[in-house]
């Protein structure tokens, strides 16, 4: 009968209302604390006092079950060392790309601002704080969200409960977690601190551009070349500023680094849409390497950790074979065009078709090839096709739009990795041209590179079957990861960013959840 008595005096005292915003007072409306004294009851009065952090109440009464309601934060009335270093990166969130209202943010400064007492409204709040940072930082946007905006690799699962008892034991894992998130997020966010860096400084101002059909080449000299220079001074491509109005050799290399990093074909030429590139605002960069460093929290960091695996970047229009932590091979790609967008998944790589048919789509026949073979009788045999089991097919050879070698990984959307002779189209540097499929360039150099260890598949084998003669399978005895992802901005292995043009407009509709959210 005593403790029920105490208990309701607890929660009559916890719960007594507050005009405006709630203070913390710690002598006052707060109940001390041991080791043991968060109940159910407790967890349930505060979020009714702070209503802002409700959406957080179930993980919060999660992790207090799992530690039988015992205190997180304090022990023998001594805060623990995890919660001052949560408060520190709680103050610089916008090191982490997010911008976002931290809820009840003076409460909290009051609590750090003098000695800290053990109280439960603190232990709540603290414990309340560190499941909304580890969901901006560590998780990101839910899984509905993220899918609904067709973003379907493997998504990482949080636990809070683990995660706290690896902070416990190393609070220092709160600014480098490679349990949590995967390199790119860091070298992303060692990048976002330089580029603000910038914006800090002044930023910088547009280059004039007289006209759209301006064009420069090595040894011109002109006023825009020093601004230029300038410029690629600022951004990192060059190492330092001559002040010179020249186009010499020195602006040759930084403006190849430049073009590198952003998509661009390189050669020497200076027109007016790279110009343009130059010109894009500090902040549309700052915006960009954020949005991706979101997209970075979505990611399993084990996906990155295989033996080997296939990525596949959408806007950069580049596929890398990576094997025990190297690149093997980099391969220019082209994509499904706006119309027909590559969907963004993860799948298995499981056998590869030498010589393939290629089977028809049945939209292609409705909308692209009907009308020629009701005009032309010799359509098909023109064309090197048939009808195979109510279905086109174009039979192997040289001009067959599967080229001569076809990568298979099972998904739903139908999408394969395939060879082309549309070789030319590789130039390019937009390449969203497909259906949907994607098209390598160095299709055979990946089909080697794959089987190179596989007796039964030695080089000659693989010449033969690529002769475009006979379809001819090859089960893999290994299966491989293969990863399509969709990253506007990425930071290669010497620690440089490359900016990729936006293709799909996917970073315009995550800017405006991103950005509108709080």
């Amino acid at each position: 009968m005593k403790t029920f008595v105490f208990t309701l005096l607890v929660l009559f005292i916890v719960t007594t209302p507050t005009l405006g915003q709630p203070k913390f007072v710690p002598n006052k409306t707060n109940t001390s604390i041991s080791s043991a004294l968060i109940s159910p009851i407790l967890v349930v009065s505060f979020f009714k006092k702070y209503p802002d952090l409700k959406k957080y109440q179930s993980s919060v009464d999660d992790l207090y079950q799992k530690r039988n309601y015992k205190a997180i934060w304090f022990q023998e009335n001594q805060i623990n060392q995890l919660a001052p270093v949560l408060y520190d990166k709680l103050n610089t969130l916008d090191e982490e790309g997010i911008s976002t209202k931290i809820p009840y943010k003076e409460v909290i400064d009051i609590l750090f601002s003098s000695e800290i007492v053990a109280k439960s409204e603190s232990e709540l709040l603290l414990t309340s704080i560190y499941v909304f940072y580890a969901q901006k930082v560590f998780q990101g946007l839910d899984t509905k969200k993220i899918k609904e905006i067709g973003w379907l690799l493997p998504r990482k699962e949080i636990s809070y409960s683990n995660l706290l008892h690896s902070l416990l034991s190393n609070p220092e894992l709160l600014s480098y977690d490679a349990q949590q998130l995967f390199g790119q997020y860091y070298k992303l966010k060692t990048l976002l601190k330089k580029y603000r860096t910038i914006e800090q400084n002044g930023g910088w101002e547009p280059i004039p551009i007289d006209s759209l059909s301006l064009t420069f080449k090595p040894f011109d000299s002109a006023a825009t070349i020093g601004k230029i220079r300038q410029r690629l001074t600022l951004m990192g491509d060059l190492k330092e500023d001559s002040k010179s109005n020249l186009y010499d050799n020195d602006l040759m290399e930084g403006l190849l680094n430049y073009k590198k990093r952003n998509g661009f074909k390189p050669n020497y030429l200076i027109e007016a849409r790279h110009i343009q590139r130059m010109n894009i605002p500090i902040e549309e960069y700052i915006k960009t390497i954020k949005i991706n460093m979101e997209r970075c929290r979505w990611i399993e960091p084990e996906l990155t950790k295989a033996s080997e695996y296939l990525f596949i970047n959408i806007p950069s229009f580049k596929l890398f074979f990576r094997q025990n932590g190297k690149t093997e091979l980099e391969s220019n790609v082209f994509v499904g065009e706006i119309m027909t967008q590559t969907a963004i998944f993860s799948s298995v790589l499981n056998h590869i078709v030498f010589s393939p048919y290629w089977n028809v789509p049945k939209s292609i026949v409705e909308n692209e090839l009907s009308q020629a073979m009701a005009t032309d009788k010799n359509f098909l045999q023109n064309n090197n096709m048939e009808w195979f089991k109510g279905n086109l097919r174009e039979k192997p050879g040289l001009q067959n739009p599967m080229g001569l070698v076809k990568f298979i990984f099972p998904n739903s959307n139908d999408i394969y990795l395939h060879d082309t002779p549309a070789k030319s189209l590789f130039d390019s540097e937009y390449r969203a041209y497909s259906h949907g499929c994607i098209n390598i360039s160095k299709a055979k150099e990946l089909a080697l590179l794959i089987l190179k260890d596989d007796p039964d598949w030695p080089v000659e084998r693989i010449n033969q079957a690529m002769k475009g003669e006979k379809e001819t399978v090859c089960i893999l005895k290994r299966k491989i990861p293969i990863h399509i992802g969709y990253f506007t901005a990425l930071v290669n292995e010497t620690g440089t960013i490359n900016f990729y043009n936006d293709v799909y407009e996917r970073d315009s509709c995550l800017s405006e959840i991103l950005f509108a959210e709080d």
